[in-house]
């Protein structure tokens, strides 16, 4: 490093042809997760803990990049008390670097994203992004940002899903910009420069960014984001089986190696990766995995302090009234999981009402994600909680009609059973099965808005990521081809929203799901 430093003192320019080791610690998707969350046996994640591993490596590790892949927004209540004022605090204090603009930085407006930005000690990127017709944020957000690592200049580009506006509220004054377009002018403004070292910070997903990795010349790094990715090797019985390894390697259009990296969600892990740069500003070695933020890793005692001081008016909001139900909701296990409910019906809606803006014309709710009753009387948003504790999210997915009609045979496949498959359906569908024949062939009828659905028709259908991905067993929504939005509005919110329009409820079975022959 002294040898580089004297021939940088002597040729002046030079400085940029030395080659750079930098080591990335990198978060996605937190959403307003401060304190850790339970996976399987153990719980993971939390800002205090994170925060310890993120000073110690910044302290250890060569030239340490702290960046983030964005959705910081959305999804506790932290989230709805301080809407990312508080996450902001935490970054500040653990030294981000560079953030990705995610969706959810847009989900209450341009005003909420700006005052976050305000508050940000650290450039928020979106390349892909028109904000001239937006005063509050055209000078808040920049398509990229150029750091000095280790005495050279690495730029730094963001981007965001270009679903933004089918998934948030960005506002009319936002436009999105053609990605790869966006993409290749600000390495090409970069590189004119003289920068040869790019990293994206990105909020496309996983699956966008390997196509980026393929199309865009000069992209070295991308820290990923959206698609809630766990990438790398873990010895962990708590953990899902990775998506892929951690870098995933992209064979770049200039002859180079792209490496894409993420950090799954919530910071159950650091993403931590060290990556050698040539000369020529090429990925010449690289190595890391992320780290797992386990019960083991102390809690750094100021931000363990902060955090208990921002828990004190969450308890408040868990007793705030949010709407009434004059006969309750009904959503008993023995009833969920085998007829119609109330308080599945109220779910439904509420999963509709939040994908119209994405196309959804309709519904479905597991009956394992109905966790509980409501009683007559107010509804506070403690019993919201009560009723969807998961942490869900809403997906979006295209649908043949004859995809829908295979998962409801799946949903009634194990009707004696008491499983958790059983669909609920939003309003204006309904479906009828008849217990007296051999699963597989159970579904007599299926109609929306009083006409039969076609086999071949495509319809847009909201529920929760958990079914969207496979959960209980619904491979036909895992497996299906069409278009998939993963909004990341969180279940309890759906539930809180519709509540809010609607003051007083009092759903109740009205015919969308219609049992034939029922055993005695």
């Amino acid at each position: 490093m002294k040898f580089w430093l004297l021939t940088a003192a002597l040729l002046g320019s030079a400085a940029t042809a030395a080659p750079l080791t930098v080591t990335i610690l990198h978060t996605d998707d937190l959403h307003g997760h401060l304190d850790p969350v339970k996976v399987g046996e153990g719980t993971y994640g939390g800002y205090s803990r994170q925060t310890t591993l993120v000073r110690k490596h910044t302290a250890e590790d060569p030239n340490p990049l702290v960046l983030s892949g964005g959705d910081t927004f959305q999804g506790t209540l932290f989230y709805n008390v301080y809407q990312g004022l508080a996450d902001v605090l935490f970054m500040n204090y653990q030294g981000y670097q560079a953030m990705a603009v995610g969706n959810h930085e847009f989900d209450n407006g341009p005003e909420a994203l700006a005052r976050f930005a305000q508050k940000a000690q650290f450039p928020l990127l979106a390349s892909n992004l028109d904000l001239s017709a937006e005063p509050l944020l055209k000078d808040l957000i920049k398509p990229y940002a150029i750091l000095n690592v280790g005495g050279q200049k690495v730029g730094v580009i963001g981007a965001v899903t270009p679903d933004l506006p089918l998934i948030s509220s960005p506002g009319d004054n936002v436009k999105m910009l053609e990605l790869m377009a966006s993409l290749n002018n600000s390495v090409k403004a970069l590189q004119g420069e003289g920068i040869n070292k790019v990293i994206l910070v990105s909020h496309l997903g996983y699956t966008l960014e390997q196509e980026v990795a393929k199309t865009v010349p000069g992209i070295d790094v991308i820290v990923g984001g959206h698609s809630h990715t766990l990438l790398g090797t873990f010895d962990n019985k708590d953990f899902p089986t990775p998506e892929g390894p951690y870098p995933t390697v992209v064979p770049n259009p200039d002859g180079n190696r792209t490496l894409l990296v993420a950090a799954w969600e919530w910071g159950k892990v650091l993403g931590r990766l060290k990556v050698t740069f040539n000369d020529a500003g090429a990925v010449e070695a690289f190595e890391g995995n992320p780290i797992v933020v386990s019960a083991d890793v102390a809690e750094d005692p100021t931000a363990k302090r902060m955090i208990e001081t921002l828990s004190v008016p969450i308890a408040a909001l868990r007793r705030q009234v949010i709407g009434n139900t004059t006969s309750g909701l009904n959503g008993a296990r023995e009833i969920v999981r085998k007829r119609e409910s109330g308080m599945a019906n109220v779910l439904a809606d509420a999963a509709l009402a939040a994908g119209q803006r994405a196309g959804a014309v309709m519904a479905f709710v597991n009956g394992g994600g109905v966790r509980s009753s409501i009683d007559a009387g107010p509804i506070t948003f403690e019993e919201a909680i009560t009723v969807q504790p998961f942490g869900n999210t809403l997906t979006i997915l295209d649908l043949t009609g004859a995809e829908i009609k295979q998962a409801l045979e799946h949903g009634v496949a194990t009707w004696s059973e008491n499983k958790g498959q059983f669909l609920h359906v939003s309003k204006g569908v309904s479906y009828t099965f008849d217990l007296s024949r051999p699963a597989g062939s159970r579904v007599t009828a299926v109609t929306l808005n009083g006409q039969p659905l076609s086999d071949t028709q495509t319809y847009t259908v909201a529920m929760n990521t958990f079914t969207a991905k496979g959960g209980d067993g619904f491979d036909v929504f895992k497996n299906a081809k069409g278009r998939r939005l993963d909004t990341g509005t969180l279940d309890v919110d759906l539930l809180v929203n519709y509540f809010k329009a609607n003051p007083t409820v009092d759903a109740q079975p009205e015919g969308r799901i219609v049992l034939v022959n029922e055993p005695k």
